[in-house]
């Protein structure tokens, strides 16, 4: 494979908020790491606020650790009711999913989420001396409800107090119980701008890598000038609810990330799989009207009827053969049942599936 990103530019990257789902990210760290890829910023939003002070403090291992290790009990106490309902919500296995739903909203109106141990965990994997003297600028955003205004920090010549105070305000979730950091009321940087690339680009950075998690989130409208390039990663799995913090789940959603990375990294194809192209749009052609075409058919018939049918039933009507091989592929793939986080050759792919 061949990489598609120039590995000898430094990047800044922007790390979108969405709890849980933040695993995502620390695969995408992982796969920039494995490709030589280098950045001298990072901004983030609410979780990915905490994976970019992981990422400033240069510690890959830590942050795969704290992930792979990672339970609800670590962010939140949770009484007897919550926990009940709180399961039986993320089982997906009861009758009544909005009754249970009303409860959880219910408890957080009268209670808010009690996240003493989030605050534990940040001021753990926190090492403030490591983001002060880190080469890599830290930036966060977050909402400040008793100044009435968005924010946009710099962290690395705050204190640790500061530094933790501020991640904490990133993070602030609107299902947490409302407390003071710093003497002052916070809310969850994603009501300010859930992918913080404008700051990066204030602060005169020009080659952006932007991680996206799905979710909820406002952006923050900014006229991109043209000599900023920004590269995004995202993905079309469902990496699980904000709040869902399981080590099982954070293992899958690192796999996740590192896969959608290498995607962007090599020019991977597909939208489910990972297919790294070997063949040229000849061969493609070839191998669809021998297997799609019927016997004594002429070649004309076959591309003009037969293949144009089949990019119909996949929905494949712009782009070349090739990209309807893909199509025809991942159909196929999906319904063998083949282990999609993983890389095949499009050879490979044709050889198992026909």
């Amino acid at each position: 494979m061949k990489l598609q990103l120039d590995n000898t530019k430094i990047y800044a990257i922007a790390l979108e908020g969405g709890g849980a789902k933040g695993a995502y990210q620390i695969g995408v760290w992982k796969a920039l790491d494995e490709a030589g890829i280098k950045f001298n910023a990072v901004s983030g939003t609410s979780v990915g606020a905490l994976n970019g002070a992981l990422m400033c403090m240069g510690d890959l291992e830590k942050a795969i650790a704290l992930w792979c290790d990672i339970r609800l009990s670590d962010i939140i106490n949770m009484d007897e009711e919550m926990t009940r309902v709180f399961k039986q919500l993320m089982s997906g296995k009861v009758e009544s999913v909005q009754e249970l739903g009303h409860q959880f909203k219910q408890i957080i109106r009268e209670h808010g989420l009690d996240v003493a141990p989030l605050h534990s965990w940040v001021r753990g994997l926190v090492d403030a001396e490591k983001i002060r003297n880190s080469p890599v600028e830290l930036f966060i955003t977050t909402m400040s409800i008793s100044d009435h205004k968005g924010l946009e920090l710099r962290l690395n010549d705050l204190s640790e107090d500061e530094i933790c105070d501020m991640l904490l305000a990133s993070s602030y979730h609107p299902s947490f119980r409302l407390e003071k950091l710093g003497g002052k009321l916070y809310a969850d940087g994603c009501f300010v701008d859930s992918l913080p690339d404008h700051v990066l680009v204030k602060n005169g950075y020009k080659d952006i890598i932007a991680v996206r998690l799905p979710g909820f989130g406002i952006e923050k409208p900014f006229r991109r000038p043209k000599d900023v390039n920004i590269t995004t990663i995202e993905t079309n799995s469902d990496l699980g609810f904000v709040l869902n913090f399981d080590a099982q789940l954070s293992k899958r959603n690192i796999t996740i990330g590192y896969y959608d990375t290498q995607r962007v990294l090599y020019g991977l194809y597909g939208k489910d799989y990972y297919i790294d192209r070997s063949m040229t749009e000849r061969e493609a052609m070839d191998i669809l009207t021998a297997e799609f075409g019927k016997e004594g058919e002429s070649l004309r018939h076959v591309c003009e009827r037969s293949l144009v049918k089949l990019a119909l039933q996949h929905k494949q009507l712009e782009g070349d053969y090739y990209a309807l091989l893909i199509a025809v592929l991942e159909t196929e793939a999906r319904k063998a049942g083949l282990e999609k986080l993983k890389i095949y050759t499009d050879k490979e792919l044709v050889e198992i599936l026909f």
